[in-house]
């Protein structure tokens, strides 16, 4: 059985990404910051009992990804998705509007703790058959496709992420680890918003065709959901 670790998995695309790797037999490492109010999720793990569990994370806190990485220690974990993230308010888009403490929690929840979660399970995933690390970006991050300025604190953020795994990408492919990115599109959930164009199951259904197809040439690249090659 292959095992997948998954962030942010109380709800939205991190809640998706639980289901449909359930339902194709993948053992999910479901992390949430509180599972007694991911309700949903735990309706989920009590449907797929044998394939699901649940483990307490805030990737906010590193000593909590230290503790995780230490229970799951003879853990081989296949796939790491980083799905956990934070969109800042809208307050903090516009120049003149910035809240520099918000793009510090920015900066922790985005970008460090992508890094950290790497850094925690390297053993695990190098011991693993698959050994793939993807986390789940914005094409917002994209200087190339910035034409509209603003979002400061979140472009930022995501922009700092992509860099952080490019660099992980070289430094772990002498490892037979592959880094990817993916941007799952503009997502009907709680960040997306209900004017969003795709669904979650649409997203998470072709990033998983992504995921799957990557190979070692692939490390280090940039995906849209669909598989088309975003900028830089």
């Amino acid at each position: 059985m292959r095992t997948v670790l998954i962030t942010g998995a109380n709800r939205g695309i991190g809640l998706e990404f639980v289901r449909q790797y359930a339902l194709d037999g993948w053992r999910v490492l479901a992390c949430t910051r509180d599972p007694l109010t991911s309700n949903e999720l735990n309706q989920l793990a009590s449907q797929f009992s044998d394939e699901i569990q649940i483990c307490a994370l805030d990737v906010d806190k590193h000593e909590q990804i230290e503790q995780l990485s230490k229970e799951l220690s003879a853990e081989k974990i296949d796939l790491l998705i980083n799905n956990a993230g934070t969109y800042p308010v809208a307050r903090n888009t516009s120049f003149h509007q910035v809240d520099y403490n918000a793009w510090a929690d920015a900066f922790r929840v985005n970008t460090m703790a992508p890094f950290k979660m790497v850094d925690a399970f390297y053993s695990q995933i190098a011991s693993s058959q698959l050994k793939k690390i993807v986390t789940i970006t914005s094409k917002m991050g994209s200087v190339a496709d910035n034409r509209s300025g603003g979002s400061y604190v979140y472009r930022s953020s995501k922009s700092a992420v992509n860099i952080v795994m490019k660099s992980l990408a070289i430094d772990l492919e002498s490892k037979g680890i592959i880094v990817a990115l993916l941007h799952p599109g503009w997502v009907r959930t709680d960040m997306g918003g209900p004017n969003a164009l795709i669904s979650t199951e649409k997203s998470v259904s072709g990033m998983r065709h992504v995921i799957d197809a990557l190979i070692h040439t692939d490390t280090g690249k940039f995906f849209a959901f669909d598989g088309q090659i975003i900028p830089w």
